[in-house]
């Protein structure tokens, strides 16, 4: 669970850097795209490391729920979860709404899937910018003016942190990571990095449905 939960976190860190390019404007964005897709000796590899990663949680996860439940069939009389946060006893709940929304973004951004609609095509991987680019720009953009997936988008996100609220704190666990010396401050780095990504995740779809983003014109 905490190999493959660090190796996600750093593919989502650097995800959101490259999402971040939309504030940039469409140049900006559809070039990163098309570097993208024109390097596949560098995209595969971590695409294939994500894919091993994320089945490994996804099993890992399920497998550790299935021990705690069998430890304790009948469940306490009385609830003891006082010390327990929200984040930790929505572990499971949180995971499988982050594996739904996963599904539906690859579907809708990767394998297009979906019409997002506003791109002049009924098939959206027809769109393609002035330049020959795919227009993932404008994909996007007409994506989240829904504000179905604009606010559903940022629901994820905060299922998001829940998840990663104490994932962080039982990888440093994990990794045997504890000190009263230094405890209080990698706890708040973690903190303040999923704070980071939720916001900074976040701040795309709002910027767009809200009309923030720069135009392609």
């Amino acid at each position: 669970m905490a190999v493959s939960g660090l190796f996600m976190l750093g593919f989502i860190v650097g995800h959101l850097l490259g999402n971040l390019k939309m504030f940039a404007g469409p140049e900006e964005m559809n070039s990163y795209a098309e570097f993208l897709h024109q390097h596949p000796s560098l995209t595969w590899p971590v695409r294939l490391g994500l894919i091993v990663s994320l089945l490994g949680h996804v099993v890992t996860g399920v497998l550790l729920w299935g021990k705690n439940r069998a430890a304790r069939p009948t469940g306490y009389a009385k609830n003891r979860a006082l010390r327990a946060s929200l984040a930790s006893r929505l572990m499971f709940v949180s995971g499988l709404l982050l594996l739904a929304f996963i599904a539906y973004h690859l579907l809708h951004f990767t394998f297009l899937a979906f019409d997002s609609g506003g791109t002049g095509h009924s098939d959206p991987s027809l769109a393609y910018d002035s330049a020959g680019r795919h227009d993932v720009y404008a994909m996007v953009m007409a994506a989240f003016h829904s504000p179905v997936l604009a606010f559903g988008y940022v629901l994820a996100m905060a299922a998001f942190g829940l998840h990663l609220w104490h994932g962080a704190q039982s990888l440093l666990q994990t990794f045997g990571i504890h000190h009263s010396a230094y405890n209080g401050l990698l706890r708040g780095a973690a903190k303040t990095l999923i704070v980071l990504l939720v916001l900074g995740f976040s701040s795309l779809p709002l910027s767009i449905f809200f009309g923030l983003m720069p135009s392609a014109g």
